[in-house]
């Protein structure tokens, strides 16, 4: 008898698809920008019409493992979040997932990001994450929209612990926080509330720049800790 387990999805022809492509990527040794053979090549090879085989790229394009252009052969896709983040977001809308576990799996995320950040990060890096803290700053003083620079702050630090996977998590967490970015920022109701949480990614910043991982990690548990009491407030979590 096959060997089949209770409520797997069937396997499919696109899936023997998907399989021929990541396999020819993974024997090929192939890296992020790489050609990819056509679809009528992977259909042969498959022995399935081309149909099936544009299905399967469309699949993989979806999951961001490949990049399809009109006009130019299939390739290789860098790794990015977009994928993850639509998944967790989905998750979150259907009741799998609640705020306040996504907030847990941040936080001990984000605060060894900070702590590696301080040990690793360039001078580069190091001048970008305190610019992104201060134009914070400025920002809300001009027009208050701080979100996609607190986004891009988290982002920032994350690729700055020189750890890929970091950086992949932390950017696949960019749709749910603008889903509830503005609800958690209305529940500081005061300029000073909203300051608190805008120097405290200056307080990262500088202790990533002073190379203080302990400082750093502390920094972060102290900006997650006044996040999630906004979050409280709100009634989000």
């Amino acid at each position: 008898m096959p060997n089949t387990v209770e409520n797997e999805e069937p396997y499919t022809l696109v899936d023997q698809v998907i399989d021929k492509v990541t396999d020819h990527i993974r024997h090929n040794g192939l890296e992020p920008g790489a050609a990819l053979p056509s679809e009528s090549s992977f259909a042969l090879e498959a022995g399935v019409s081309r149909a099936v085989a544009r299905e399967a790229f469309r699949s993989l394009s979806a999951l961001r493992l490949i990049d399809v252009g009109n006009g130019r052969r299939a390739r290789v896709a860098p790794a990015d979040g977009s994928a993850i983040g639509r998944m967790i977001d989905h998750c979150v809308y259907t009741n799998q997932l609640s705020i306040q576990q996504i907030f847990d799996v941040r936080r001990t995320i984000e605060l060894r990001t900070a702590a590696l950040a301080a040990f690793r990060r360039t001078p580069a890096e190091a001048d970008e994450i305190s610019d992104i803290a201060n134009n914070m700053r400025t920002s809300y003083a001009g027009t208050g929209d701080v979100m996609e620079l607190d986004i891009a702050f988290h982002a920032a630090v994350a690729r700055a612990s020189r750890n890929p996977l970091f950086a992949l998590l932390v950017s696949s967490f960019g749709p749910v926080t603008r889903q509830n970015w503005a609800i958690g920022w209305a529940a500081r109701p005061t300029d000073a509330e909203r300051m608190d949480s805008i120097d405290g990614h200056i307080i990262i910043a500088e202790a990533i720049r002073q190379g203080d991982a302990k400082a750093a990690e502390r920094a972060m548990a102290d900006h997650f800790d006044l996040t999630v009491r906004a979050l409280l407030n709100a009634g989000i979590i």
